[in-house]
């Protein structure tokens, strides 16, 4: 992509109306577009990042046997009637609508309900059992503030995955596998060392559910984390009881505000028997299929990092979900850097590598900062200072360090 042909902009000042650094970073290197409070489009560069975190997702979900699908996001009310989670009481961050035909419809939030209803038609004895099915999709929650610019929004597209098995022990291993995948997510997006397993209020479904948390200042979460075996309690079930039963001692846990990046809940047969889910086992009986769940929002997962892998100067990308894995800036006007620098972004091009090619009429200062803060983790020069190192040499700057090094393009390109 040449940046003179790039559908964005990138801007000196934060927007006044954004506190969260993930969103005034952001809008500044023109990733997003904040539409309303809690709502935000995806640019080009943003796009790249966020189909990049859910490739990541979809290699990982599809390893544990997940099957993706593609739900509606128009609900209908009555399953949801069925497992007492239409009423706004109980749900109050639903949008909801009426049709021409003056029925209610629903604007999905999650999807528990009508998956547990769709697999009624695909389920009837255990040889059908077990199910692992996700998507990835839009959600809508009416938040009463939305804040935290992409990490906490009334917009946002998130990966959800529904377990349907035989009973609690296949439940139970799904869930340590579905585990093991999330914090091969979270490592493989650069998050790994600050994200630990940390145990939380299971609310309704179970005594405890697991959330990861990316330890963050920007967090809206307390956990206390025990370095040393890798894991953390949330601040919510802090007590002498949840610690003995996780193992855990005082001494060795540390207080840190964090980010929820995921989490995985085990249902157990609350929407399965509240919707007619059952299934005939080796004997004949019937029973209800035993179900969990299992989300991560992307958009909140992309804000996490920018929240985390930044510096004054703007973005610091991890290498796996940076938009691009090279930025090449040409300095000057002379014609022979020009060429040169078009003929290295031909070879990237040639090659398969990902470029950026900044190759506008602007200074050194424009580009050098637009680079720094859009984030990319390698930025290539063709300079003539370049040129009189020899014709094969650019330098090549590390955006996470600023270390810088002058190289040839064939080893950086082959």
């Amino acid at each position: 992509m040449r940046f003179s042909h790039l559908f964005t902009a990138t801007r000196r000042d934060a927007p006044k109306d954004e506190v969260a650094k993930n969103a005034q970073l952001l809008v500044r290197a023109g990733f997003i577009h904040k539409e309303m409070a809690g709502v935000y489009s995806y640019l080009p560069l943003g796009f790249r990042v966020l189909k990049k975190i859910e490739n990541i997702i979809r290699e990982e979900m599809d390893a544990i046997g997940g099957q993706e699908v593609l739900l509606t996001a128009l609900q209908d009310p009555d399953v949801w009637k069925k497992s007492g989670r239409w009423s706004d009481d109980v749900v109050d961050n639903w949008f909801k609508t009426t049709l021409a035909n003056g029925a209610e419809a629903g604007i999905a939030n999650t999807h528990e309900e009508p998956l547990t209803a769709l697999m009624r038609e695909h389920v009837r004895s255990y040889r059908d059992l077990p199910r692992y099915v996700y998507q990835i999709q839009d959600k809508f929650r009416n938040e009463l503030r939305a804040k935290s610019g992409l990490m906490r929004g009334r917009e946002f597209i998130m990966k959800d995955l529904y377990s349907f098995t035989k009973d609690e022990n296949e439940l139970e291993r799904f869930h340590e596998k579905c585990a093991e995948a999330y914090l091969r997510i979270f490592r493989r997006v650069g998050l790994g060392e600050l994200t630990y397993r940390t145990f939380a209020s299971g609310g309704a479904f179970s005594k405890y559910s697991d959330e990861f948390q990316t330890l963050s200042e920007a967090g809206e979460d307390t956990i206390y984390v025990d370095k040393e075996k890798g894991i953390a309690v949330n601040k919510e079930v802090y007590t002498d009881e949840a610690l003995a039963d996780l193992g855990l001692k005082k001494e060795n846990l540390v207080e840190a505000k964090a980010i929820e990046v995921g989490n995985i809940f085990k249902l157990g047969t609350r929407f399965s028997e509240a919707l007619g889910l059952t299934y005939r086992d080796e004997d004949g009986a019937e029973k209800p299929v035993v179900m969990g769940s299992y989300g991560i929002g992307l958009g909140r997962l992309m804000g996490a990092a920018v929240e985390v892998f930044s510096d004054e100067k703007g973005i610091v990308w991890p290498e796996e979900i940076a938009p691009f894995a090279y930025h090449l800036i040409a300095l000057g006007a002379e014609r022979t850097v020009r060429a040169r620098a078009d003929e290295i972004y031909d070879m990237f091009a040639a090659s398969g590598a990902e470029a950026l090619y900044d190759d506008r009429e602007e200074s050194a200062g424009v580009k050098f900062a637009d680079a720094e803060l859009i984030g990319i983790p390698t930025v290539i020069i063709v300079s003539e200072k370049t040129l009189s190192a020899g014709e094969d040499r650019v330098e090549v700057r590390r955006r996470a360090t600023g270390a810088s090094r002058m190289a040839r393009i064939g080893d950086i390109v082959t």
